[in-house]
């Protein structure tokens, strides 16, 4: 126990040992990131300027994009919140300026943050107040949660442990109401007679279930696989799917399949370039 109060840094191994891989990761995560953020600008201003666009799907959005700038505690909350937006507008569309009126809507994201702020901080304050017997070396590109109880003391990691499983449960509550919303939604277009009309309203839910579908699972298996399955390589793919790819795949999922934010977002982006020649 002595040792651990020495121990006040980590060391984030590389992906690889040779520097040409290590260039090749560096390069492409710097492009997938500035991507992500690009786009994800590109949306909360286009949304934000554009008085088409203040209607609550957009601002559930807006908060989505800004989500994908920062953190990644809120996604599965703020994911809850756009599948009920979506059952609303398909299943109740005649009650919908009821339902989600303005002070609604701010309510459920100011919920949102919350729940996804309280439980990044109760995280964090107890992740690094473990103390750590066993070295300051993690092999991953950040401070994952299971990656530092690897170093934890024994019996020192049942509370961080405890909270793991509360998250879990959160986060399966969270993924139920989302289910059960696109049940709800899928049997209200398959009730639509017209086929385009049935086309559009799937390729509009479909891409949002299944980056939170790729986002749970993963997450899930990071968090919850048994000691058995220790990989290094393993748990490196799996956070890249889940912290990595979601905030890049969303900004393509909304801006290409909705014609409307698509407009806005390629008027910014002229309006962009044309101020800066």
């Amino acid at each position: 126990m002595s040792n651990s109060s020495s121990i006040t840094q980590f060391l984030l191994l590389a992906f690889a040992d040779t520097r040409e891989l290590q260039l090749l990761h560096f390069w492409l995560f710097l492009a997938i990131y500035l991507a992500a953020l690009l786009a994800n600008g590109l949306i909360v201003t286009a949304i934000v300027c554009d008085h088409r666009l203040h209607t609550p799907m957009y601002f559930f959005l807006l908060n989505l994009s800004v989500l994908d700038l920062g953190s990644i505690s809120t996604i599965l909350p703020k994911s809850t919140v756009m599948a009920y937006d979506r059952y609303v507008a398909i299943c109740r569309p005649l009650h919908y300026g009821t339902l989600l009126g303005s002070r609604a809507c701010v309510h459920m994201a100011a919920a949102a943050w919350a729940s996804g702020f309280l439980n990044a901080v109760l995280h964090t304050s107890s992740t690094f107040s473990l103390p750590l017997c066993q070295g300051n070396a993690v092999d991953q590109f950040f401070c994952e949660i299971p990656q530092i109880l690897k170093l934890s003391c024994s019996h020192s990691y049942l509370r961080e442990v405890g909270l793991l499983l509360v998250s879990a449960c959160f986060d399966f509550v969270c993924f139920g109401c989302i289910v059960l919303s696109y049940m709800q939604i899928f049997r209200a277009v398959l009730r639509i007679p017209s086929e385009q009309g049935r086309h559009k309203a799937f390729s509009t839910c479909l891409p949002h279930l299944a980056v939170v579908s790729l986002f749970i699972s993963t997450a899930m298996f990071a968090y919850l696989k048994p000691p058995s399955m220790l990989s290094p390589s393993l748990d490196l793919v799996v956070a890249v799917l889940y912290s990595v790819v979601p905030s890049a795949v969303n900004p393509l999922i909304y801006s290409m399949r909705n014609q409307e934010l698509k407009a806005a977002v390629w008027k910014i982006f002229q309006y962009t370039l044309f101020q800066k020649q």
